[in-house]
C-alpha cells in the first residue's frame, strides 16, 4: 500500500517521551501532566491549559538502576519507567498522576517520588496516587470522584490556577470525543476483507493520541482519515491470518510489527495503550456534574484484569469473542509482560476458556517490555499462523464434503 502521508511524522513522535509536540506545547505555556493507567481519567488531565502525557520509556536499554530499587522479578514496564525517571527523562512534567492499581507500579511511582526524579524547581509539581477500587458500582464511582477531585483537580487549581469548572470538563470531553471519532473512523478500515491500514500503522496513530497534546495532532488525524477513504489495499494480501491482540500494556509499535512480519495482521487492539477501550466517546448528560459522569464512564468501560467481579470477567471474555467476529479475525493472541501479576492469571485462564468454551484458536505468550529482537516470540507467532491456516483448510474441506453429501454426490 502507498505510505500514509503523516505516518513517519507520528512514528518519530514516539521515539521519546518529551517529543517535539510536547516541547511545543510547553513553549506555549501549557502544563504537561503525566499518567500511566486507564484508571486515571485521562480527560480530566486535559482541562484548561493542561495536556496529558501517558508516559512510556521508548528505546529502553539497561534497567540496572531500576532493578536495584525494584528487583529483577518485577514488571519490566514499571522498571523501565523508573529507569527513565532516574535518567531525568520526565523532568518536563508539571505533575504525575499515578494510580494504585498494582504493586509494581506502586513501587515504581514511590521510588520516583522518594528519589526526587521530578524537576525540583517546579514548586507547583504534585504527585498523586489515586486509590482505584476493584468495583464499578455507585459506591466506587463516588469514591473515585472524591479521590480525583482532592488529589488531582484541587492541586491543578491551587498550584497552577487551572480552570476545573464543570464547563471546562465538558470542553475537555468534547476534544477527547473528536479524537475518538477520528480513531474509530480510521480503525474501522481494519474490518474490511482486505484492510487498508495495518495494525502497526494504527497502533502508531493511537499511541500518538496518548503521548502528544491532542490539539496539535487533530489536523493530521483528520487528513489521515480523509486519506484512507481512497487508499487502495495491496492487490496480493501480505498476511496469512488476522488476529486480535488481547493483554497487558503495549506501547511499542515494534511488537505489533513483529507479529505482522510473522504473517498475522493485527486487526483489533484490546490491550493497555490500545484503542479498545480508551478511544470510545464519553457521552454526558446535563442532569449530573461532568466529573462524576467521567469517572463512571472509566469504571464501567474498563476491561482491566484488576476487576475480578464475575460480570467484569465475563465482559472481558465476551468482548474478546465479539472483536474476533466484528473484525473478522481468525484467532486471538493473549499476551502479558513478564511478571505481571494480574495478567499472569487472566492469560492462563482466558486462553483456555476462549479455545475450550468459545472455540476460538488462541495463542498465549509472555514477553519482555521491549520485544523487537525476540526470536522465540517470532517463532511462536509463525507457528500459530500455520495452525490457523491448517484449520481454515480443514474447515473449507469439511464444508465442501458436507455440500457434496447434501447434493447426493
Amino acid at each position: 500500500m502507498k505510505d500514509l502521508k503523516h505516518l513517519y511524522y507520528f512514528e518519530n513522535l514516539l521515539t521519546e517521551a518529551n517529543n517535539d509536540l510536547v516541547r511545543q506545547a510547553k513553549a506555549e505555556g501549557k502544563l504537561a501532566i503525566g499518567y500511566t493507567c486507564y484508571h486515571m481519567p485521562e480527560v480530566l488531565l486535559n482541562l484548561d491549559n493542561c495536556f496529558s502525557v501517558r508516559i512510556r520509556a521508548p528505546r529502553t536499554g539497561s534497567m540496572e538502576m531500576a532493578t536495584y530499587y525494584m528487583s529483577n522479578a518485577t514488571c519490566e514496564y514499571a522498571r523501565a519507567l523508573l529507569e527513565r525517571a532516574l535518567e531525568g527523562g520526565y523532568q518536563f512534567l508539571d505533575g504525575m498522576a499515578g494510580v494504585d492499581v498494582c504493586e509494581c507500579m506502586n513501587r515504581s511511582m514511590e521510588n520516583m517520588e522518594l528519589l526526587k526524579t521530578n524537576d525540583q524547581s517546579k514548586k507547583g509539581f504534585f504527585w498523586c496516587n489515586l486509590d482505584s477500587p476493584c468495583h464499578d458500582n455507585e459506591d466506587a464511582v463516588q469514591h473515585v470522584t472524591e479521590q480525583v477531585t482532592r488529589k488531582v483537580l484541587k492541586p491543578l487549581h491551587e498550584n497552577y490556577g487551572v480552570d476545573i469548572s464543570d464547563a471546562a470538563v465538558r470542553k475537555a470531553v468534547e476534544e477527547h470525543n473528536e479524537v475518538c471519532r477520528l480513531l474509530k473512523e480510521i480503525g474501522d478500515y481494519r474490518k474490511l476483507e482486505n484492510p487498508t491500514i495495518t495494525g502497526h500503522e494504527f497502533h502508531i496513530l493511537t499511541l500518538a493520541t496518548y503521548c502528544c497534546p491532542k490539539y496539535l495532532i487533530l489536523d493530521k488525524l483528520r487528513e489521515t482519515a480523509e486519506e484512507l477513504k481512497t487508499r487502495e489495499p495491496d492487490t496480493k494480501k501480505n498476511y496469512r491470518a488476522k488476529v486480535v491482540v488481547v493483554g497487558s500494556e503495549i506501547d511499542d509499535p515494534d511488537l505489533i510489527e513483529l507479529i505482522e512480519d510473522s504473517g498475522a495482521l493485527v486487526v483489533a487492539d484490546r490491550f493497555c495503550y490500545g484503542s479498545i477501550p480508551g478511544r470510545q466517546e464519553i457521552i454526558l448528560n446535563d442532569e449530573e456534574d461532568a466529573v462524576t459522569q467521567v469517572v463512571r464512564n472509566y469504571l464501567k468501560t474498563t476491561l482491566c484484569v484488576r476487576h475480578v467481579e464475575p460480570h467484569k470477567v465475563q465482559l472481558r471474555l465476551d468482548t474478546a469473542a465479539r472483536l474476533k467476529e466484528e473484525y473478522h479475525a481468525d484467532g486471538i493472541i493473549y499476551e502479558q509482560i513478564k511478571f505481571c501479576t494480574y495478567w499472569s492469571y487472566e492469560r492462563a485462564l482466558a486462553s483456555h476458556i476462549m479455545q475450550d468454551e468459545y472455540g476460538i484458536p488462541t495463542l498465549s505468550i509472555d514477553r519482555p517490555y521491549m520485544s523487537r529482537t525476540s526470536g522465540q516470540l517470532r517463532t511462536r507467532v509463525q507457528a500459530f499462523v500455520e495452525r490457523l491456516e491448517i484449520q481454515k483448510i480443514r474447515a473449507a474441506r469439511e464444508q465442501r464434503e458436507k455440500e457434496a453429501a447434501g447434493n447426493g454426490v
